[in-house]
């Protein structure tokens, strides 16, 4: 494939934000989220290529990133000194858009947002709020919510 979108792993990407500012757990959840969400809607792919996000009582989670940083509870994971090098234009781009949108906005924002939107009630269903869930937020659910908002604006 000539366009080819090389992916990443979840903590290349969470590493990346980690560059850019110290923060907690759920904020960075919520960041890497939106790179696998808007990655589906313009470039049409996955981006992450090793974790699915599900639909938990506080929004999008990837178990492989809670699972590393779950010891931070909600203190900040220190800024991240390495650097770290998206080779790819396009994933680049799309980065530096997730973090001009959403980066100035705290945990409890980003997670207010994400709940509000179609992929992760989708993925809930018919649960209560607060109750627990492994559903997996579908990529096919992302790109078809995502891109109606891009097309929107």
């Amino acid at each position: 494939m000539i366009n080819a979108v090389k992916t990443y792993s979840v903590f290349e990407v969470a590493d990346w934000f980690l560059n850019k500012e110290a923060m907690q757990p759920k904020k960075l959840q919520k960041l890497v989220y939106y790179v696998q969400a808007w990655g589906n809607a313009l470039l049409d792919t996955t981006i992450i290529n090793n974790t699915n996000f599900e639909a938990w009582a506080s929004g999008p989670i990837s178990p492989e990133m809670r699972d590393k940083y779950f010891e931070y509870g909600s203190n900040d994971i220190e800024l991240n000194d390495n650097l770290i090098i998206i080779e790819n234009k396009k994933v680049s781009n799309l980065l530096n858009s997730v973090w001009v949108t959403y980066g100035d906005k705290d945990y409890i924002e980003l997670e207010a947002l994400s709940k509000s939107e179609y992929p992760w009630k989708q993925a809930r269903g018919m649960l209560k709020e607060g109750e627990r869930s492994s559903n997996v937020i579908l990529n096919e659910d992302m790109k078809e919510f995502y891109t109606s908002i891009y097309m929107e604006g």
